[in-house]
């Protein structure tokens, strides 16, 4: 049985011991890929993989868990002990990391009298609810009972949104009650008021700090806060940010190997321990990206989590890697190294993928989905919807004399939303141009007015957290004139099985549409769909969504892991909401970054 202790050092077995640890996220990484990456940070020297556990992919309804497949954490964790890999895990309900509402499950949001992230009982009651669950898994690796867990993490970074003792307590003890006994520790920016806030240091919960350079300075502050408190404890950077994610119409971010690998170096001979964030970054696959905030606009981050990260989105290791390589067989001689993993990613020109099907979103609405009907729009998360599209739908009498415009306006909406009379297109409106009127002729006495809105992905970190624009969808109504609008049909499009489009049922140019094609592997294959030729929406192979495109860009592509390929005939589907499409499409071997002349999302 092995020992993990902090005193004014880190002790393994009673030695000392330097964390060199990488973030890998289980479950932004294909289970078929865990090993390839986890292997990965083994062979730079590294001895310990860090990753944040997602609550809203583990209990996507209240009450119904999963942790089998892709969200097999306890698969994950054996893997790394397998390999050697001790594990620090931040089981916080509350994760930030890119990720949609920073991982707490959407159906929070229906409680409009909850308040998350605090003491509220009613939020504490599903936070245990889910501990219930998840703990379990995490107390039986932990190194306490002869498992790889050196460590857990008590929320996270919650000096950046509150300072409430009560609810960290709390959280605290919901672990502890079950059996946590590993170290506890909290993550913060490396200040005092970040730290004097977010941490339990009272409580002698183990502090570190969160950033991606001047480690001497934030070590200095860290230091300080650590003595003001009468602690002679280590000092650990839990992330340190090696590059960074990236948002729809923004260039791509990216940081020098030199100069990662120069900070690193400075780090570790200040005698600290590292967390690098990320080392795999991996996908947002399906509908998981989150977004940032600045004032009353939420700019949303892309599928891709490359994050300039260590090893590439792929899991193959960039230059970074061979960077970090040198300065730990420097620094630490007596690490084991290896050479990497690489693996080949493989194209497929046009001409081998065939166009076998499209059809409209309008024609296949009841084979999708069961409508929702109701005087007046609702939320998305009223109708029980947590992620997706939803289509709000409705007859309008025409008032003016034909050939007139009509006002029409949607009410208090969130993230984009496409109006659509009688099937034509008449406006799309993005956040806060949502509201504005929209002039419009209407074609018949009686018209069909469809509203189709997205959820682009929920504010991950900060102020707006609990901003009422984190409910999706319509949520007061349309305006039609100046009156409301009543009647409406709502079908939540959650798109979580395409397999009932019926690709008989015809489509019309211009309105959103399921495009299916095939292609043939000899064996299964990373590769990247080249989404060059369609506007906006997302993608499915062989019925796994592995995210949203964007023809704005900078990234041009969707990476496809080889786990979610087969041998022989492959099935590819777009849904596309803006009408635009193609009949080729291609598959390439890397991925498709253009150089924006122009940022910003309008």
């Amino acid at each position: 049985m092995h020992t993990f202790e902090i005193s004014d050092r880190f002790l393994l077995d009673g030695a000392p011991f330097t964390i060199l640890s990488g973030s890998i996220h289980y479950f932004r990484v294909h289970p078929t890929d865990w090993h390839h990456s986890l292997y990965n940070l083994k062979a730079l020297g590294f001895n310990t993989v860090e990753t944040y556990v997602p609550w809203n992919l583990h209990e996507p309804e209240r009450g119904s868990f999963d942790f089998a497949g892709a969200l097999d954490l306890a698969r994950f964790l054996d893997e790394a002990a397998e390999l050697g890999l001790w594990a620090i895990v931040r089981p916080s309900p509350f994760i930030c990391a890119e990720w949609e509402w920073g991982g707490l499950p959407a159906w929070l949001l229906a409680d409009r009298d909850m308040r998350p992230r605090s003491r509220d009982p009613r939020f504490l009651e599903r936070v245990a609810a889910y501990y219930d669950e998840l703990m379990p898994i995490l107390t039986e690796r932990q190194i306490t009972r002869g498992g790889n867990i050196i460590m857990m993490q008590v929320e996270n970074e919650y000096g950046s949104y509150g300072e409430d003792k009560e609810y960290l307590r709390a959280i605290r003890a919901l672990m502890t009650d079950r059996g946590v006994d590993v170290p506890l520790c909290t993550s913060d920016g490396p200040w005092r008021g970040c730290l004097r806030a977010g941490t339990l240091i009272d409580d002698d919960v183990f502090v570190t700090g969160n950033f991606g350079s001047r480690a001497a300075e934030n070590f200095k502050n860290l230091k300080a806060f650590h003595e003001e408190y009468g602690k002679n404890w280590p000092l650990m950077c839990m992330e340190f940010w090696d590059g960074w994610f990236n948002r729809w119409g923004e260039n791509v971010i990216t940081r020098d190997a030199d100069d990662l690998a120069a900070c690193v170096r400075e780090l570790l001979e200040l005698g600290g321990s590292i967390n690098l964030y990320m080392f795999h970054g991996g996908t947002n696959f399906g509908f998981m990206n989150g977004c940032s905030a600045r004032h009353t606009h939420d700019l949303h981050q892309v599928t891709s989590y490359d994050y300039d990260a260590v090893l590439n989105e792929e899991g193959n290791p960039t230059e970074k890697w061979y960077r970090l390589r040198d300065v730990v067989r420097e620094l630490f001689p007596e690490a084991e190294q290896a050479e990497p993993l690489i693996k080949q990613a493989v194209t497929v020109p046009a001409d081998r993928i065939r166009l076998t099907g499209r059809a409209g979103l309008f024609e296949n609405l009841e084979n999708l989905s069961a409508p929702v009907h109701a005087l007046y729009p609702c939320s998305m998360e009223d109708l029980g919807q947590s992620y997706g599209y939803t289509l709000y739908r409705t007859s309008i009498e025409r008032d003016v004399a034909e050939g007139t415009e009509e006002r029409i306006r949607v009410i208090d909406g969130r993230d984009r939303a496409q109006v659509f009379v009688e099937g034509e297109l008449v406006a799309t409106q993005y956040q806060e141009h949502i509201g504005e009127d929209i002039r419009t002729p209407l074609p018949a006495a009686e018209n069909r007015l469809d509203i189709l809105t997205e959820n682009m992905g929920r504010v991950n970190y900060g102020h707006k957290f609990l901003a009422d624009t984190q409910r999706k969808g319509i949520r007061t109504g349309v305006c039609v004139d100046l009156h409301f609008a009543t009647g409406w049909d709502m079908y939540p499009l959650p798109l979580e099985d395409i397999s009932g489009v019926d690709y008989t049922a015809g489509w019309r140019e211009g309105t959103p549409s399921f495009t299916r094609f095939e292609f043939t592997l000899d064996e299964p294959a990373d590769t990247f769909i080249d989404t060059t030729g369609f506007g906006k929406g997302v993608a499915f192979v062989n019925g796994v969504n592995v995210g949203r495109y964007w023809e704005i860009g900078p990234i041009m592509t969707l990476y496809v892991p080889h786990g979610l390929t087969r041998a022989g005939a492959n099935e590819l589907v777009l849904f596309e909401t803006e009408g635009r499409t193609a009949d080729t499409i291609s598959l390439c071997a890397e991925p498709l970054i253009r150089h924006l002349e122009t940022e910003g999302v309008e």
